[in-house]
């Protein structure tokens, strides 16, 4: 196991990533004129990404002797987060009578 501490460089470079997705949307959000179903569609892919980002470089997804476990459990996670918020978005809009 190595316990030397070094310069936390990957820390950095995530965290410095991170403000230019989060410079990136606020500029998307507040300076174009682009119409709202495109800035929606861009502002999901940044927070996908940066979600990402936050997984890999600070959260170490990659690391570890159980990093097939975290990736599965995951991609579980997302999966289900998805069917939970698309499937509430469905039922709620199906326009069926409420008796």
């Amino acid at each position: 196991m190595n316990t030397e501490k070094s310069f936390p460089y990957s820390h950095i470079v995530g965290y410095l990533i991170s403000l230019a997705l989060t410079f990136a949307t606020l500029l998307v959000a507040f300076k174009t004129a682009l119409p709202k179903g495109t800035i929606m569609l861009i502002l999901a892919a940044f927070a996908v990404a940066q979600a990402g980002l936050q997984l890999v470089m600070f959260m170490h997804m990659t690391e570890g002797e159980d990093r097939d476990s975290k990736v599965v459990h995951t991609i579980y996670a997302i999966f289900m987060a998805a069917v939970i918020v698309f499937g509430s978005i469905w039922v709620l809009t199906a326009g069926h009578p409420i008796y």
